[in-house]
């Protein structure tokens, strides 16, 4: 499991298939993350937060998911276990 310092981020949208899937995976596994729906921001906030999915995913795919430094674009799972460590 992930070491409770490990920064994890999810950046998703509120209605696609795989960020359920995504999120659902991180409460099964008991690994608490940092989730924002883009699709349910506005304004500034909305463009500040795609700016920063853009830094790490160019192609701005969801779910976009931070684990530390190490970058995981769509809901594959064993690439997830593997950015965390397992």
């Amino acid at each position: 499991m992930a070491k409770k310092k490990t920064k994890i981020r999810l950046y998703t949208l509120s209605t696609c298939s795989h960020c359920l899937r995504t999120k659902k995976f991180f409460k099964e596994i008991g690994i608490d993350a940092e989730v924002t729906d883009v699709d349910l921001l506005t304004g500034d906030e909305r463009e500040k937060i795609m700016n920063e999915v853009r830094k790490l995913n160019p192609d701005c795919t969801f779910p976009t998911i931070c684990i530390d430094d190490k970058v995981v674009v769509g809901f594959n799972e064993e690439r997830i276990r593997k950015a965390l460590g397992e």
